[in-house]
């Protein structure tokens, strides 16, 4: 069956394709052959600008070019290398000779891929496409996200709400408040993302300099392999490594995100909750159908297709974040199959980032039954009855809320002040307790 979205077996390349499309720049099999061939004219101009030899400007230009304008048809030429090779960074190595030998400077083509294994192409140019990924596409999705929820916390700081702890009604609080409570996690997350370094592996057969050592035993290769991962590339080379580079790093962004994602998971599962409650209703969209067989209802789709992607998202990154940092000795294939996958936990947590924003903008906050739910849970201010009276020495305050309240239905305004009446304290102190409302007993509001 010929390959489309919609004979695609994974949803991301499928069903979700036409939200997805973009990052096929980052993870599909394009991305990852271009990557090589960027790593790999980065490195063969970086030793002809040390001297090892020298190029014309036209060689370079051509190189840059290759670069700045790799096609499909490119990625295909050096697949059908590949299938002569076997070997998919060899064909790499080949497609850019046959470059080379167009070029008056065919003789320097043995200069590429000098001194290197495949990994230190792999394991430089998977980092690169992860950093792009992470810095062009999530960062701005979650940082937009975060300011979404923000302005959202501002416009709902003075509107009470009946906080629920256990499930079960406890003191009010704001709807700003708690939205801000999300908007602080996902920052304290971000701020610990954006200072994980992005690492690269660069040092050879087993990550000792070997072949480039016992060519030009007079170079400072540590030196040169450090300043052409971090100047040329833009990743932090790593000091000591096997064949591969050991992924702590890479593992420890996985696992940021996906503290992100649980938090987001969190935040669905109480908007949710809230339109359940009816404290929002949703915008409606002409045509749009929520059930096939009640006609009225209005499903809150988005947090829960959030919800789906965030949780597909975590399980993978948790896996990959496990796995890759093990490998046998001095290296094993597992990681290079393994990461071939990084672009689909990634792809459904974008998915469900788009999702939200998405939910955020249906809904419509519905303040009558906020104040209705206030209204009917007087109860809530004993915390703040006893704890006045605590303050007065009246003796064995909390007790005689607890015998008003606990368990009690039907604990209305009327009852309540009936209760402060009975109270031997002084009349300015009742007039202060009259004054206390589930509406007004929200603490300190948002600034």
């Amino acid at each position: 069956m010929e390959l489309h979205a919609l004979t695609a077996i994974s949803p991301i390349d499928g069903r979700y394709r036409s939200q997805l499309q973009e990052l096929g720049e980052y993870f599909s099999e394009y991305a990852l052959i271009k990557y090589r061939v960027q790593v790999e004219i980065a490195y063969f101009i970086f030793l002809s600008e040390k001297k090892f030899f020298t190029i014309t400007a036209a060689t370079k230009k051509l190189l840059l070019a290759t670069v700045d304008n790799f096609s499909l048809a490119d990625a295909l030429e050096i697949k059908k290398i590949e299938r002569t090779t076997n070997h998919d960074v060899k064909a790499v190595e080949y497609f850019l000779k046959a470059r080379l030998d167009q070029t008056k400077d065919a003789e320097s083509k043995e200069w590429l891929h000098f001194g290197l294994t495949s990994q230190d192409i792999n394991n430089t140019a998977i980092p690169l496409l992860w950093k792009h990924a992470v810095e062009i596409e999530y960062l701005p999705f979650i940082l937009n996200l975060k300011k979404q929820l923000s302005i959202l916390a501002r416009q709902w700081r003075d509107t009470p709400m009946l906080a629920r702890t256990h499930g079960q009604a406890a003191s009010p609080t704001t709807l700003g408040k708690e939205v801000m409570v999300f908007v602080e996690r996902i920052e304290n997350q971000i701020e610990l993302l954006i200072q994980i370094p992005f690492t690269a592996k660069f040092g050879g057969a087993t990550g000792n300099f070997n072949a480039h050592f016992v060519a030009f035993p007079k170079k400072d290769w540590i030196k040169l392999g450090n300043e052409f991962v971090e100047n040329k590339l833009g990743l932090q080379r790593q000091q000591f490594t096997t064949q591969i580079e050991h992924y702590d790093l890479l593992a420890a962004q996985f696992d940021c995100i996906k503290r992100i994602n649980t938090i987001l998971i969190d935040f669905c599962r109480d908007m949710w909750t809230y339109i359940s409650m009816d404290y929002f209703k949703q915008k409606i969209k002409d045509g749009e159908i929520g059930s096939s067989a009640m006609p009225h209802k209005v499903n809150p789709i988005d947090f829960e297709n959030a919800e789906g992607n965030l949780g597909m998202a975590n399980t993978i990154f948790e896996y990959l974040s496990a796995k890759l940092p093990v490998s046998r000795l001095q290296r094993d294939l597992t990681d290079s199959t393994t990461l071939r996958s990084i672009g689909v936990p990634f792809s459904h947590t974008i998915l469900a980032l788009k999702s939200i924003e998405r939910g955020l903008t249906k809904l419509v906050l519905n303040k009558d039954k906020l104040i209705l739910d206030l209204e009917s849970n007087w109860a809530v201010v004993a915390e703040a009855i006893q704890t006045i009276l605590r303050r007065e020495d009246y003796p064995k305050p909390y007790e005689a809320l607890k015998a008003l309240t606990r368990g009690k239905n039907g604990i209305t305004k009327q009852s309540m002040h009936a209760f402060i009446d009975g109270l031997e304290i002084a009349a300015v102190v009742k007039k202060e307790l009259k004054n206390i409302s589930p509406h007004n007993y929200t603490g300190i509001r948002l600034k």
